[in-house]
Formats: structure tokens, C-alpha cells, sequence
């Protein structure tokens, strides 16, 4: 169960249901792309969630930490031996609609959700103030 800070039981239902939707939307996207479905990989998420209530948290919104960190530091840290990996994120868009929109609209994120060599995925959503961050991480392992 995602955990979101500063939320009661409700918000973290919200977050999780906006995960899933993402992934339905991307997966959809996927498909007229002719790519098979993203399966969802709990440490890819875990990694997601943590990158999404970090620049939460410490009010950034970038894909490379303070520290320099990038979404292959927090993959590999999260337990996930990947051969490739990507990464979207996403702030202020109030609903998984709106944010894969978004990413849809920009030649480079849709290029990520439409590369068929990326075959796991794992999204994190945190709904504080300010926001929200939505992040989704994108590898194959290997």
C-alpha cells in the first residue's frame, strides 16, 4: 500500500487508484503503439513512490535528486537489475488523465511510453500540497 504523507486512508486509495490508472492509460497507449503491456514490477514502484515524495517533500521537480541521484540509482537501489530504464514525472495535473496527457503531448516522454524494449514499469503519485508529483519508472532487466 502506497503511503503518502501528510494524507489519511483516503488519500492513499486515491494515490494507489491513480497508479493503476496510469498504467491502464499508458498500456492503452502501448497497444495502438503495437508494444505489449508494461507489467507492473513492485520495486519499480518503489522507487517511483520514493522520487514522488521526495521532490514532495523537499519541494524539487527534477528527474536527478539533490544529492545527483538519477532514476537508475533509485532502480538499482530499489532491488531491480535492469539493462535499461526510463523515467517520466510529471507535476500539478489533477488526475492520471491529465498527466499522461501530458506526456503524450511531448515527443520525448511519448517516445518512452511507446518503446517497446521497456517491459516493466512502476508508478508513484503523492498528493501533498503543491502538487501533485507523479512519477513513473520504466526498465527491462537484464
Amino acid at each position: 500500500m502506497l503511503t503518502v504523507p501528510g494524507a489519511g486512508a483516503g488519500g492513499r486509495s486515491t494515490a494507489d487508484e491513480y497508479a493503476r490508472r496510469v498504467v491502464t492509460l499508458v498500456n492503452a497507449h502501448r497497444e495502438q503503439a503495437g508494444c505489449e503491456p508494461l507489467r507492473v514490477d513492485d520495486r519499480l514502484a518503489a522507487a517511483a513512490r520514493a522520487h514522488a515524495g521526495d521532490m514532495a517533500s523537499r519541494g524539487y521537480y527534477e528527474h536527478r535528486s539533490p544529492e545527483g541521484r538519477d532514476g537508475g540509482d533509485r532502480i538499482t537501489a530499489a532491488g531491480y537489475r535492469w539493462s535499461r530504464w526510463a523515467e517520466n514525472i510529471h507535476k500539478g495535473p489533477d488526475g492520471p488523465e491529465a498527466a499522461v496527457t501530458g506526456w503524450l503531448a511531448s515527443p520525448t516522454h511519448e517516445r518512452i511510453v511507446a518503446d517497446c524494449a521497456l517491459k516493466d514499469t512502476g508508478v508513484g503519485v503523492s498528493l501533498e500540497p503543491g502538487g501533485p508529483w507523479w512519477v513513473q519508472d520504466f526498465a527491462t532487466s537484464g
